[in-house]
């Protein structure tokens, strides 16, 4: 399931544009990868993202993996998803819903159009063979 009206990054993460205000979070195909998510951490309120950190913005673990979390766009951490960090199992449970990650108040002027739509999305994971 690749909801239509989301942008995605490469490495996995949804965003949701409402005006300037980004939400994030993990695609089904990312929650199936990693399998049963243990943990999450998120960055505190007013820390800046960039879009090319190689760092990340956080971190999920799985019984399977960790993984770094990556912000699709620029700005500052505007708000986080406190619920998912208390039970983990929210992500894998409803990643397009109640298990967003962070919302970034996105940098002036930032659009969405270098992340890829829904069906680019799905060609990429096709092409990872799923």
């Amino acid at each position: 399931m690749v909801p239509k009206d989301l942008r995605y990054a490469r490495t996995h993460e949804w965003a949701r544009a409402q005006g300037d205000v980004c939400t994030v979070g993990i695609t089904q195909f990312a929650v199936e990868q990693l399998t049963d998510v243990v943990a999450v951490e998120l960055p505190k309120v007013g820390k800046p993202v960039v879009a090319s950190d190689e760092k990340g913005f956080g971190v999920i673990e799985s019984v399977k993996a960790v993984s770094d979390l990556y912000a699709p766009v620029n700005g500052e951490v505007l708000e986080v998803n406190k619920a998912v960090i208390d039970d983990p199992a929210q992500v894998g449970a409803d990643p397009y819903g109640k298990g967003w990650l962070i919302k970034i108040k996105m940098a002036a002027g930032t659009k969405l159009d270098h992340l890829l739509t829904a069906e680019q999305y799905e060609a990429q994971i096709a092409s990872q063979g799923h």
